[in-house]
């Protein structure tokens, strides 16, 4: 592969594959590594990068505790984005919860996509901001967290990795040294309807939200979710197995989840696929 065209190639080549997605897939552990070395090569220094469908991105270098801007570009990242880009006709209005540093919410709004995103996280809001900014993109932003009702709550950042901040409650063991403080809630019901696809990444905030909904509400919003923890897998298996609802699990290669065991656990298992479709569609509409 060219370098300019790295991204635009492997994006086409991961749509085409989905079947070797699965965590540990030897073809999973070429792109892994292929990926990771162009990563850190071109981006490093926060010039715009050539990024396939989604046109020249600039991201800046960000520290945020002991992991960097860089790891948000890992393959999972990458595979998500590859099924943005096969989906770039079939959605219109798209929901970014828990949108961090604003990758999601750019690549996104750069195929077509009208955006919503939410960053509860004051710190990561501005960086959030400050990105969109610097790729001329505009998306409709909220400075908050996102449940099942809305209002106030108790925020724990998480100084080793801001990336797992997460309401109080989220997360049973929260590690190292913490900041807690407040922050704004948005109801999930008052945008769920607004969209027909939904990035859900609230770091272990997933099952209250899920399981708080009726699982009609996924019959007309897809959604591309995380799981963080084996609980959490459990409560969102029983709440949807056996109903009108699909899950399809990178875990086992975007196959139907039919058991517990087929769900995700942790960000290592890869993302979870929501939908009232027959299909997961990973070739392009």
């Amino acid at each position: 592969m060219s370098v300019p065209d790295f991204f635009g190639d492997l994006f086409v080549v991961l749509a085409d594959r989905p079947e070797h997605h699965a965590p540990g897939d030897p073809q999973w552990r070429v792109w892994q590594g292929a990926a990771r070395a162009e990563v850190r090569r071109l981006f490093a220094d926060g010039t715009p990068v050539p990024f396939g469908p989604f046109g020249a991105i600039t991201l800046p270098y960000h520290r945020m505790g002991n992991i960097d801007s860089l790891d948000l570009l890992g393959i999972d990242e990458l595979i998500i984005f590859a099924f943005y880009a096969a989906n770039a006709k079939r959605y219109r209005k798209v929901l970014d919860l828990g949108a961090n540093i604003g990758l999601h919410s750019i690549v996104l709004s750069r195929i077509g996509f009208e955006v919503r995103s939410f960053e509860p996280d004051p710190t990561h809001f501005a960086k959030l901001r400050s990105n969109l900014e610097l790729n001329g993109v505009r998306t409709e932003l909220y400075q908050a967290a996102v449940s099942f009702e809305a209002g106030r709550q108790e925020f724990v950042r998480v100084l080793g990795n801001t990336t797992g901040s997460h309401l109080t409650g989220a997360k049973d063991s929260p590690y190292g040294d913490l900041e807690r403080f407040s922050v704004d809630v948005e109801d999930i019901s008052r945008h769920l309807p607004w969209a027909d696809f939904a990035k859900i990444d609230i770091e272990g905030h997933e099952a209250a939200l899920i399981t708080n909904l009726n699982p009609a509400a996924f019959l007309s919003t897809d959604v591309m979710l995380e799981v963080g923890s084996p609980a959490n897998a459990q409560a969102i298996f029983g709440h949807l197995s056996g109903g009108p609802v699909n899950m399809h699990a990178q875990k086992i290669s975007w196959r139907r989840v039919q058991r517990l065991d087929d769900m995700p656990t942790s960000h290592r298992d890869g993302s979870l696929f929501l939908t009232g479709k027959d299909r997961m569609p990973w070739r392009k509409s």
